[in-house]
């Protein structure tokens, strides 16, 4: 584990939706009693253990999706369709209920993580890249690994999706667009502003219209409030 951070939240706000992948694969061969044993011990390890926690609070995504709507270009998820769950995922997803944690209303997990992180101080927990958008402290417990993400680096994680894409959830951003090219486009950027024009250049460059970005953006952005739906920066539009 990476060394233990000076000045760490005290209350953990977890994107719990990979534990239930995480321990699913690996109690397959033992009872569903057992599975949600070893997925209370992963959890109580990483909040009071690893990161020495007061407290916590887990979120795990629901069935409806406003993105499901906004997909115009792919269907959101759509590679996901055939992706195989745990043997006990649904008994793992009902024990985590009754851990406390709340289930998304037409939205992720991720978002309701988002909303909560910029209305008090938390260390966010979990191993989706997305949630890279947030700053402040983070801590993945794969890896075991904290780090402290600035506002500019957030922003940068954002708009260097809404280059890429993100080929896990389906979302195309830009074709030929790797990492390298977003770094290259954002390297000079500070701001959000200055990131949100550099980024729509490229996407005009190819072609695209303000609509197919719009959708893009929405698709990628973690809502900060209830209901959020994303827009580009008036100057742009």
């Amino acid at each position: 584990m990476s060394s233990f951070p000076e000045g760490l939240p005290k209350v953990a706000l977890l994107d719990a939706d990979f534990m239930v992948y995480r321990v699913g694969f690996s109690t397959e061969d033992v009872s569903a009693k057992t599975a949600k044993s070893r997925l209370t011990e992963f959890l109580h390890k990483v909040v009071y253990i690893d990161l020495k926690a007061d407290d916590y609070e887990a979120y795990i995504t629901g069935k409806t999706n406003f993105r499901f709507g906004v997909a115009k270009t792919k269907p959101y998820k759509g590679n996901r369709a055939k992706m195989e769950k745990p043997k006990h995922y649904e008994a793992l997803r009902e024990h985590l209920l009754t851990l406390g944690a709340v289930v998304s209303d037409n939205c992720e997990a991720d978002d309701l993580v988002a909303i909560r992180a910029t209305q008090f101080e938390f260390v966010i927990v979990g191993q989706d890249k997305d949630l890279m958008q947030l700053k402040g402290w983070h801590y993945n417990p794969v890896k075991e690994e904290f780090k402290q993400v600035s506002e500019e680096e957030a922003n940068k994680s954002f708009w260097t999706q809404m280059l890429t894409g993100d080929v896990s959830d389906n979302i195309p951003g830009l074709a030929k667009v790797g990492p390298v090219k977003a770094a290259k486009t954002l390297k000079d950027c500070v701001s959000y502003d200055d990131m949100a024009k550099a980024a729509w250049k490229l996407y005009k460059d190819k072609g695209h219209d303000i609509e197919y970005f719009t959708e893009q953006g929405s698709l990628l952005w973690l809502q900060r409030y209830e209901g959020e739906l994303w827009e580009p920066p008036k100057e742009l539009t």
